[in-house]
């Protein structure tokens, strides 16, 4: 079957065809998820991901594991979910008027009237307060730092009306989890973590440059500023800059961390990064800054390149 009738009703423009959403989600829930992106997870794999780094490094500095880092897991992998579709809804709701005006958004659930803007507050509430619960069971500085991290959630959305940069505040907010998840195993903040947090605010630059790209000539139109509209064609100049730091200060943090002798355990936790600069170059290798449908698949394709790390740092644990 094809055509129109082929296309589920109210299904956004870029979500992934044949999602789970659109094919097994209760009619009445699917506005909702899709508020939540729930029909398009790599933001929430991107949201995760650093989490999961600061997570596995910080179990390599101290060598301790335990039943709680499991829960720690599994609790950023719930609370990513939440977290990101409490995130997405609000930025619906900000954006609410320059989403009608973009082709590839204007299909969103409030603009295309499938919600209420008095709903999808609701909505944003209850998956906030989930995710509190959830942040409530982490140690005393972990909780501190979940709620220090809905300061960048809330600015995010605002960030394309004033400055060309609005990247550096998606990063901010996406990598907070690298922060907290170390913070939840180990009790304190440290230096590792801080480092570990500035490659991924890179990372998110390289790969939301890749994906702004899309709508460059809709932001043109409507006056919404993005690094992709700043960089136009020097944008591979900059990805290529973007991905030498990403690896750089993921090795920097990898040295910060590892224990003293633990060499296996070094040179293991370092071909995570090499690993992910290399899916990073197969990127840059492949960039169309024409070719929607190319850009869209790249950005996707970060899901693997994040995985990378996590990889080598949970077999790094096991040295």
């Amino acid at each position: 079957m094809t055509g129109p009738a082929a296309t589920p009703e109210g299904q956004v423009a870029d979500a992934v065809k044949g999602n789970w959403v659109d094919k097994y989600a209760p009619r009445w829930t699917r506005p909702y998820l899709r508020l939540s992106r729930a029909d398009r997870p790599i933001g929430t794999w991107l949201l995760l991901l650093p989490c999961w780094w600061g997570l596995f490094l910080a179990m390599v500095m101290d060598g301790q594991a335990s039943l709680y880092d499991a829960w720690i897991f599994v609790g950023c992998g719930i609370g990513a979910v939440l977290m990101r579709g409490a995130g997405c809804t609000w930025n619906d709701i900000t954006d609410r008027d320059f989403d009608g005006s973009v082709a590839r958004t204007a299909s969103r659930p409030i603009p295309s009237g499938q919600v209420t803007v008095k709903q999808a507050l609701i909505w944003l509430v209850l998956q906030a307060l989930v995710s509190f619960a959830i942040l409530l069971t982490f140690k005393p500085m972990a909780i501190v730092l979940g709620i220090v991290a809905l300061v960048p959630v809330a600015i995010y959305p605002f960030a394309k009306r004033f400055t060309w940069w609005p990247q550096v505040f998606l990063g901010i907010a996406f990598n907070w989890g690298a922060l907290l998840a170390w913070t939840a195993h180990t009790g304190s903040l440290q230096w590792p973590a801080v480092v570990l947090y500035v490659a991924g605010m890179s990372w998110t630059l390289f790969y939301d440059t890749i994906y702004a790209h899309q709508d460059k000539e809709d932001d043109a139109l409507i006056g919404v500023k993005s690094t992709a509209r700043l960089f136009g064609d020097a944008t591979p100049k900059w990805l290529r800059w973007f991905l030498v730091i990403t690896v750089t200060l993921m090795g920097v943090a990898i040295i910060l961390a590892a224990p003293s002798g633990e060499i296996l355990q070094l040179v293991l936790c370092l071909i995570g990064p090499w690993a992910m600069g290399w899916h990073m170059v197969w990127q840059l290798n492949r960039l169309e800054l024409n070719d929607t449908n190319r850009l869209l698949m790249l950005f996707r394709s970060n899901r693997d390149a994040g995985l990378l790390p996590v990889l080598f740092f949970a077999v790094a644990c096991l040295a």
